[in-house]
């Protein structure tokens, strides 16, 4: 203990230097040759992982990888009353899934560990103990009543809600009075002085003189638990973190981090402030969008890479933005200096089209299109089970035929067990009737079809049955084309709208093609 509070209460670097100007702000970015490159992503398992918490772990992720250095995942727990059954699972669950997995976590271990909040108390008690040794922190024994009188008071004045420091100028005999009565009181750290000024990577020069508009902070709760403002300053410095890239929404709290840093005779890290993700209309992404939760894009069966191109597309870091980046594209192009003050809006309309580009990026890979071919086959067997008539339509070969003839047509694999794609996997009943609605030469075109696919050494490719299906329909004399092709799209889908004929009959196969026209004449 006394070997800890040592380190506690000596800095190492003097405060003064906290603020210094660094020139060019290239320079500032802290990666230089053999300093460590440490950055961590610290939400809290209030609720699942969405699309903000996303934005903010991948930017970490990726200034971690492009300097060689380790990305952290803490999980703030420190508001049990608040903690959502499963989300510390789920968090690290799609950070794997959204492949940027952390190098050290609560599931991972690592050195700097524990990686729980709730499970680093001592530490911050530690530090709450040099705090109140050295007179920057001190006792609150104020009730919730008399706070919460305070506050509508200062409401009712139209004022902003600010603690009055009263028990800062407690005595030690009124201090030990009070502690005998309740020996658990919160600890608050004195605000005071000139808050340091801090040059943040994205907003520049930046100085909130907090003591003149706040109270003194709670740092320490009575249940022994810190708040948020203790807790990221012990534990960024315990775990050696070197970068701390989190949302804008904090940019006004650092100034308070750094009086922390200060009083405790700490380096304190780099900042980087990141601008919000909002909405296309400029509006908050709020939990209570139930679309914005990363487990929601992964059942409705987008791709992980789609996710982090659409995310970093909308906004800045990167000297271009394009539709398609891989994420070794993003690592290897993604500048801090280039992030702007600028909210990134996210519109979610665009994310079956990136979808697309990285799902033909997949097919186009032969390992990729293999696993794409084992996840259609669960899909089929997961959507028609029982009701499929043949089972071949599971095999591998066939599967990876759809694939390829329908790449660029679809956004999501899910797509192809649509209603519209059921003919796929399941035959359509189609009576003879509906397809005498279409033409009366039924007999006709159906034994023509068959007579094609039956020529000797017949080789089908999608040009060539355009070609005979354009000849087959020239030899009718008062038919259209168009109403051939419907009349066959029918027969073998059993839908009026579809891909091309050609397509439909290369997919199936000419046997299952066969059977089908064979089922039409003999209805």
């Amino acid at each position: 203990m006394a070997v800890l509070l040592k380190t506690l209460v000596h800095p190492r670097r003097p405060p003064a230097a906290l603020g210094r100007p660094l020139g060019r702000r290239e320079a500032s970015l802290g990666t230089h040759a053999g300093a460590a490159v440490r950055v961590r992503f610290a939400p809290s398992p209030t609720g699942f992982l969405h699309l903000g918490g996303l934005r903010t772990a991948l930017y970490n992720y990726i200034f971690a990888k492009k300097h060689g250095g380790s990305f952290i995942l803490r999980l703030e727990d420190t508001d049990q009353t608040r903690l959502v059954p499963g989300a510390v699972e789920n968090i690290e669950d799609m950070l794997e899934w959204a492949g940027i997995p952390p190098d050290e976590s609560p599931r991972r271990g690592g050195p700097a560990g524990p990686y729980l909040q709730s499970q680093r108390l001592a530490l911050y008690a530690q530090a709450t103990e040099a705090l109140l040794k050295s007179g920057a922190a001190y006792p609150c024994f104020c009730s919730p009543q008399r706070l919460e009188l305070l506050k509508r008071e200062a409401l009712r004045n139209r004022q902003t809600p600010r603690y009055d420091n009263r028990c800062r100028s407690l005595s030690e005999a009124q201090v030990a009075q009070k502690l005998a009565k309740d020996p658990k009181p919160a600890i608050r750290f004195h605000l005071e002085g000139e808050a340091p000024a801090f040059q943040d990577l994205v907003y520049g020069w930046n100085r909130h003189e907090v003591a003149s508009v706040e109270g003194d902070p709670v740092i320490l709760k009575s249940d022994g638990f810190p708040t948020y403002h203790l807790a990221c300053v012990v534990d960024d410095h315990h775990m050696g973190i070197s970068h701390v890239l989190r949302g804008s929404e904090w940019l006004v709290s650092t100034s308070k981090h750094l009086l922390l840093y200060q009083a405790l005779g700490w380096q304190p890290p780099h900042f980087a402030h990141l601008p919000l993700l909002l909405n296309r209309d400029g509006s908050k992404l709020s939990k209570r969008q139930g679309d914005i939760f990363l487990e929601h894009f992964a059942a409705a069966g987008f791709l992980p890479d789609a996710l982090l191109d659409i995310i970093t597309n909308c906004g800045s870091g990167f000297a271009e933005n394009r539709m398609g980046r891989t994420l070794p594209e993003l690592i290897t192009q993604f500048d801090l200096t280039r992030v702007t003050c600028h909210s990134a809006l996210l519109d979610l309309e665009k994310l079956p089209e990136f979808n697309r580009l990285h799902l033909c990026r997949l097919v186009s890979d032969e390992t990729q299109r293999r696993q794409l071919v084992g996840k259609l086959q669960a899909l089929v067997e997961e959507a028609f089970g029982s009701q499929l008539q043949d089972r071949h339509v599971l095999d591998a070969a066939y599967v990876e035929r759809i694939i390829l003839l329908r790449q660029g047509h679809i956004c999501r694999l899910q797509d192809l067990i649509s209603p519209a794609y059921s003919y796929l996997w399941t035959r359509p009943a189609v009576g003879r009737a509906q397809l005498g609605a279409v033409s009366e030469k039924v007999d006709i075109i159906a034994k023509r079809v068959l007579g094609l696919l039956e020529g000797p050494g017949m080789s089908l490719t999608q040009d060539m049955l355009n070609r005979e299906l354009k000849k087959l329909s020239e030899g009718l004399e008062g038919t259209k084309h168009s109403n051939v092709m419907k009349l066959l799209r029918v027969a073998l889908s059993g839908q009026l709208q579809g891909p091309p004929v050609a397509e439909m009959m290369l997919s199936l196969g000419p046997k299952e093609v066969r059977e089908r026209i064979q089922k039409v004449l003999s209805s």
